[in-house]
């Protein structure tokens, strides 16, 4: 299976980029073909110009500026988004991919004034997130992240496509142990992927 792994982690060093590089081995030991998207390392622009928000419904126009991206995400059966959750929400680098990639005529197109998914052809969905907040005061945000992926992402591929959602809560209190418990949680999970 194509999947498309999108990677919002900027520092190298980091955990979330050893979450990365793990998602990536499992998924390719898995025997997946994997489409490795570091949005920073390839200095993705994730503003919506006024000229692509005048556009923005003008398929196929509205790709010029992100068409590979657009072409990527075509070719994908599976993905993954691996990031941080910043105040609830994605980093603004990750937000901007969905903005300027999942366009009209790309994602969704509208038939008779209904939207209609054009990603059918993804049939997995799976992210790997690291949460500076415990599970509690996520679940009173609302946690817009995990709805995000459960819901909104979901429903724009399949309503009923399988999910899988790993989150390491608690990362300013997280240890060596709660990182490596986590590591292998997200190994076995992509293995299974």
């Amino acid at each position: 299976m194509k999947v498309l792994v999108l990677h919002s982690h900027p520092v190298e060093e980091s955990f979330g980029a050893a979450l990365h590089r793990q998602t990536i081995e499992s998924l390719k030991r898995a025997g997946h073909e994997v489409d490795d998207c570091n949005l920073y390392a390839e200095d993705f622009d994730p503003v919506l110009s006024r000229h692509d928000r005048v556009i923005y419904h003008d398929y196929p126009d509205n790709t010029e500026a992100v068409k590979s991206y657009v072409e990527r995400l075509q070719r994908t059966e599976a993905l993954v988004i691996v990031t941080p959750v910043w105040n609830f929400g994605f980093p603004a680098i990750l937000k901007g991919y969905f903005d300027r990639v999942w366009l009209p005529g790309v994602s969704f197109e509208l038939v008779d004034g209904k939207v209609r998914s054009k990603l059918q052809h993804i049939r997995k969905l799976g992210a790997v997130l690291t949460y500076g907040a415990d599970p509690f005061r996520a679940f009173v945000a609302g946690n817009p992240p995990k709805k995000i992926v459960k819901r909104v992402l979901r429903a724009q591929i399949k309503p009923f496509a399988p999910v899988v959602f790993l989150a390491h809560y608690d990362m300013n209190r997280s240890t060596e142990a709660s990182r490596g418990r986590f590591l292998l949680k997200v190994d076995q999970q992509m293995q299974r992927f």
